[in-house]
C-alpha cells in the first residue's frame, strides 16, 4: 500500500509539473502570436484587404416608371448596405500575418509551440488520472484542465484538416492560459478518490461529453465575439468612417459572414451532444439518487443553457434574427454554461457540488 501510495504521489507531482510546463509553453505561443499580429499590421495589403466592394445593388439597372401621357421617368436604384452576413460578399482578411514574411514565420512558430504545449498538457491530464486510478475529471480543477486540453485539441484538429482557423490561435491560447491559471491558483485540489455518487461508468460518459461540449462552445463563443467586432468594423467602412481602434486587427480577420457561419456550425454541431449530455446525466441521476430529474441547481442551469442555445439555433434559421441578434443569444448561452460551471459549483450547494474548493 505504501509503495502504491508513493507511486500515485509521484504521478500527481509529475502531472502538476507537466501542467505548469504546458502553461509556460502556452505563454511562449501567446507571445509568438502577438509578434505575428504585430508584424502583420505593417502590411499595407493587410490593412486594405477588407475594404468593402461596391454593393451588387449599385450596379443594377435603373428603375423605369411609366408616366401618364406617355414617356417614362428614370429613377436611380437606391444604394443598399446589407447587414445580413452572406449578402455582403466581402472577402476574408489576409490573416494575422498579413503579407509580412516575418509575421508568417512567427505564426508558424506559435502553432509549433501550441502543439508542444498540447502534448505537455495531455501528459498532465493522463498522469493526473493515473495518480488516482480513475477518469481525471472528478472535481473542478480536473474538469478545467481537461476542458482547456480539448479546446486546444479541437483547434489543432481543424488546422490539421486544412481549415483556415489560425486567426483564432491568439484568442484561444489567451483563454486557455486564463483557464489554467484559475485552475492551478483557485480551483486546485490534491489527487483524491471520488465521492461515492461518482463511482460509476457514467462518469466516463456524462462528464466527458460535458467537457467536449464546453470546449466546443468555447470555440464558438470566441468566434462569435470576433464576429461582433468585425461586423462593427465592416459597418463603419460601409458608412465611410475609419475602422476605429484596432482596425488593423479587425481588417485581417475573416469577413463577418465567415465568422458568423463558423460560430453557427460549431454550435450546431455540438448541440446534439449537449442534449445527450443532459439525458445521460438524468440516467445517471436515477442510478445514483433514485430520480431522473430533481431540479438540482446544476440540472436547472444545464437545461437553461440548452434552451438558450436552442433559441440561438432557431433564431439563426429565422431571417429576422440572423447576424448580431443571434450572436447575442449565442453569448447568452455560453454565459449560462459558465455560470452553471463556476457559479453553481462554487456558490450554490447542490448534489453536483464537487468543486473541492
Amino acid at each position: 500500500m505504501d509503495i502504491a501510495a508513493g507511486v500515485n504521489e509521484q504521478f500527481a507531482n509529475l502531472s502538476n509539473y507537466l501542467v505548469y510546463s504546458a502553461m509556460a509553453v502556452y505563454t511562449l505561443a501567446f507571445l509568438a502570436h502577438i509578434a505575428e499580429w504585430t508584424f502583420g499590421s505593417r502590411s499595407k495589403v493587410a490593412r486594405s484587404s477588407a475594404a468593402l466592394p461596391a454593393s451588387p445593388a449599385t450596379s443594377a439597372p435603373a428603375v423605369k416608371v411609366a408616366k401618364r401621357g406617355g414617356g417614362t421617368a428614370v429613377l436611380e436604384r437606391p444604394k443598399v448596405v446589407t447587414r445580413g452576413g452572406d449578402d455582403r460578399n466581402i472577402e476574408d482578411g489576409k490573416g494575422a500575418a498579413g503579407d509580412d514574411e516575418q509575421g508568417e514565420l512567427y505564426g508558424r512558430i506559435a502553432i509549433s509551440l501550441t502543439v508542444l504545449a498540447f502534448a505537455l498538457h495531455f501528459g498532465g491530464v493522463v498522469f493526473r488520472g493515473l495518480s488516482v486510478d480513475r477518469a481525471p475529471w472528478g472535481n473542478m480543477y480536473e474538469f478545467s484542465v481537461t476542458l482547456g486540453l480539448v479546446a486546444v485539441g479541437a483547434y489543432l484538429v481543424l488546422l490539421a484538416l486544412g481549415r483556415s482557423v489560425r486567426w483564432i490561435g491568439l484568442f484561444l491560447v489567451t483563454a486557455v492560459l486564463l483557464d489554467l491559471g484559475l485552475a492551478v491558483s483557485v480551483l486546485y485540489t490534491s489527487s483524491d478518490q471520488l465521492v461515492p455518487a461518482l463511482h460509476s461508468y457514467w462518469l466516463w460518459i456524462h462528464v466527458s461529453c460535458a467537457i467536449i461540449c464546453g470546449a466546443i462552445f468555447h470555440l464558438g463563443a470566441v468566434a462569435t465575439i470576433l464576429y461582433l467586432f468585425r461586423d462593427r468594423y465592416e459597418v463603419a467602412l460601409a458608412a465611410g468612417r475609419a475602422g476605429g481602434r484596432f482596425s488593423s486587427v479587425w481588417a485581417r480577420l475573416p469577413a463577418a459572414a465567415t465568422l458568423d457561419k463558423f460560430a453557427y456550425r460549431i454550435n450546431a454541431a455540438v448541440f446534439p451532444l449537449w442534449t445527450f449530455t443532459i439525458m445521460a446525466g438524468s440516467i445517471w441521476a436515477e442510478s445514483a439518487w433514485g430520480r431522473y430529474w430533481g431540479w438540482d441547481p446544476t440540472e436547472t442551469w444545464s437545461f437553461i443553457t440548452w434552451v438558450a442555445y436552442a433559441c440561438y439555433l432557431h433564431a439563426r434559421a429565422t431571417a429576422g434574427w440572423k447576424g448580431r441578434k443571434a450572436a447575442y443569444l449565442a453569448l447568452i448561452g455560453f454565459a449560462c454554461f459558465l455560470f452553471n460551471y463556476y457559479g453553481v459549483n462554487v456558490f450554490i450547494v447542490g448534489k453536483h457540488s464537487y468543486a473541492g474548493v
